[in-house]
């Protein structure tokens, strides 16, 4: 393929051009804010190591309904950053999850400005954790 030829598509195709390059942003923009975020992105086996050495702890940030239907077994139920219930846990490496990691990217940032220094995101959520077949309890 030429120049003259993808000159000749983005010409025909402006919309299909356009709607690329905004979802190269989208993607590109997403990894950035999370490097420059100070926020671990960690893996079901790295949460688990987490767990078992470093005494972390999870805090599963979905609803109500969500976190009844299966949760990680031990987490801390907090879906509202403000609870009191996090402060004890300041001092411990802290592993938030939500169903597939997007909305626990944005508690965690949270997190961290409200001064814990040890925080990760589930990369994947419950929904990786899941898929790496790692028991999940229900509550009902």
């Amino acid at each position: 393929m030429d120049i003259s030829q993808l000159t000749e598509f983005v010409g025909n195709h402006p919309l299909l051009f356009l709607a690329l390059f905004a979802i190269l942003a989208m993607l590109i923009g997403g990894e950035l804010r999370n490097a420059f975020s100070g926020i671990s992105q960690v893996g079901p086996g790295e949460a688990t190591r987490l767990l078992n050495h470093d005494n972390a702890i999870m805090i599963d940030m979905r609803n109500d309904k969500e976190y009844r239907d299966g949760h990680i077994v031990n987490s801390l139920h907090a879906p509202d950053i403000k609870t009191a219930k996090l402060e004890k846990y300041r001092d411990r490496p802290v592993i938030v999850y939500c169903r597939s990691g997007n909305q626990s990217a944005q508690y965690c940032s949270k997190l961290r400005k409200q001064g814990f220094e040890s925080v990760y995101n589930l990369k994947g959520g419950v929904l990786a954790w899941e898929r790496a077949e790692l028991p999940l309890t229900k509550t009902g």
